[in-house]
């Protein structure tokens, strides 16, 4: 069985299949020692001020696991064996419920009732907690091909609820999955972004923080404030330590939609963020949208309907067609991302794109990222 050192452990930050590279890549710029990529996300070795950074600062992670035990276990009498072994009080508080929540693949321990039974009887024996089914605190015990791994949720709430967006459309975008697909198409903060259909403003939101500095937990709680390994103090120091936020980079993020309940959505998820002065929403069909003045080309990015929850797939093809013939004849020098799960509908732009990215799953659909380099 692997050891638990209460300094240095396993940290697993959960992300987007098809999009790992992008998520290690903002590992690598946060600073975290040697990250790699792993199916459905980035581990590295780190320990409690590690685990705090990478909540309060990635933008691209939705959760930040901490690795507690790994073993294979092909019977749940192994089972019931180790994690009675385990040294439960250095991972959880005697008086904090928790949940529980069990996976199975590939093993002989199928049966995801019994995993949870054996491991909650641990716990209790040793610390008197009888696991909760409605605690925020979650204990996962993830069994694959025998290998049982456990990890404490350190997070909470998945980290897209930044806390800003109360108001959204159908389908919406989450803000983790903006902001890897805003990092896949080259953005690092210094150029402006357009999105002409913004839905509730989350592509435009999202790239306003990222240029002005602000770090995306900085408004919100996190499950690891309930841990053994907390401390108060050492926390406090690592916000107080956050290079400050620029606000003062003018209005070059832009948003439209012919939705008025979009566009009112959107200005109030800017002005709840505090970049509300950042970004413009306006009222706008594609047809008549235009570049922004006395702005620098940039990235325009769009995650327009497929048709699958809104819109009929076949009557959206004249929507793609006029959104490239709009980027086409107004947009030269700036660069296209485009999401869509539907290769003709992005063959319908008639826009240059590269070959698209791997699949990504989206609200139960494997969507993709089609991208231009700058217009001519």
């Amino acid at each position: 069985m692997s050891a638990y050192d209460a300094n240095s452990f396993e940290v697993f930050l959960v992300g987007l299949p098809g999009l790992e590279s992008v998520l290690r890549r903002e590992a690598m710029t946060l600073g975290f020692p040697d990250p790699q990529m792993v199916p459905g996300g980035v581990t590295f070795t780190g320990g409690w001020p590690q685990v705090w950074q990478a909540n309060l600062l990635s933008r691209c992670a939705s959760r930040v696991l901490v690795r507690i035990a790994s073993f294979r276990a092909p019977h749940l009498a192994t089972l019931d064996k180790r994690v009675r072994k385990l040294p439960w009080a250095q991972f959880l508080r005697p008086g904090v419920p928790v949940r529980i929540e069990a996976s199975s693949k590939r093993s002989a321990i199928y049966h995801t009732g019994a995993i949870r039974e054996r491991v909650g009887n641990a716990i209790t024996s040793t610390l008197g907690v009888q696991p909760d089914d409605s605690a925020d605190l979650c204990l996962r015990v993830r069994f694959d091909d025998d290998l049982c791994t456990l990890s404490i949720d350190t997070s909470g709430n998945p980290l897209h609820k930044r806390g800003f967006k109360q108001a959204v459309n159908r389908a919406p975008l989450r803000e983790t999955m903006a902001a890897q697909l805003l990092h896949a198409c080259g953005y690092r903060g210094s150029e402006a972004v357009l999105d002409p259909m913004c839905g509730s403003g989350t592509f435009v939101i999202e790239a306003a923080e990222i240029a002005a500095g602000l770090a995306p937990g900085r408004s919100r709680g996190f499950c690891f404030e309930v841990l053994p390994g907390f401390d108060p103090d050492a926390f406090a120091t690592v916000k107080a330590d956050l290079p400050a936020a620029n606000l003062d980079i003018g209005q070059n993020f832009f948003g439209s939609d012919r939705d008025t309940g979009a566009i009112d959505m959107s200005r109030a998820n800017a002005k709840r963020a505090g970049v509300q002065h950042l970004a413009s929403f306006v009222e706008r069909s594609i047809s008549t949208i235009s570049r922004p003045e006395a702005v620098d080309p940039g990235l325009v990015i769009v995650n327009p309907p497929y048709g699958d929850r809104i819109g009929d797939p076949n009557a959206l093809t004249g929507l793609y067609a006029s959104f490239g013939r709009v980027m086409r004849e107004r947009f030269s020098g700036w660069r296209v991302g485009m999401v869509t799960d539907k290769p003709a509908l992005a063959h319908a732009t008639a826009l240059p794109f590269k070959g698209p990215s791997a699949p990504i799953p989206h609200g139960g659909l494997k969507v993709r990222l089609y991208q231009t380099t700058a217009l001519e």
